[in-house]
């Protein structure tokens, strides 16, 4: 693959509750680590947090793009994005899953479902997670 944009982004001082930033400076974030993982939570973000913008932004442009294309006019539309960490009883370690919810206001239910599957064939975050972590579509 030919990249057309490289993002760099450089963690430390504590992984999970260290700092995240990007190599172009738009990005520096304290992290904590939530509760449910056993942190204290804190005003920081985590990767999940992070992941779940990344995935909802990149979907919802998916979306505008496949009914740009059929020529359907979606201005209204929200991307929700869930990412679930928890137990991988297979190693003991642990493992992500996610949830889109989609909104598309006065579109047909049946359109709005045909345009969120061809979107998430479409979606680069959708084809880098395809057989890796489960992913789950609502249109709601």
């Amino acid at each position: 693959m030919e990249a057309l944009y490289t993002a760099k982004a450089t963690a430390r001082r504590g992984g999970r509750s260290g700092v995240v930033e990007s190599a172009d400076g738009a990005l520096n974030l304290q992290l904590s680590v939530p509760k449910g993982l056993g942190g204290g939570g804190g005003t920081g973000t985590n990767p999940e947090e992070l992941f779940a913008a990344g995935y909802s932004a990149c979907f919802e442009s998916a979306l505008a793009n496949i009914a740009r294309k059929e020529k359907i006019d979606i201005p209204d539309t929200e991307v929700t994005c869930h990412v679930h960490i928890g137990k991988d009883e297979s190693d003991g370690g642990f493992k992500l899953a996610a949830k889109l919810e989609v909104r598309i206001p006065g579109l047909d239910p049946d359109k709005a479902k045909e345009l969120v599957e061809k979107a998430h064939d479409f979606c680069p975050y959708s084809k880098a997670t395809r057989g890796n972590i489960e992913v789950e579509l609502s249109v709601v």
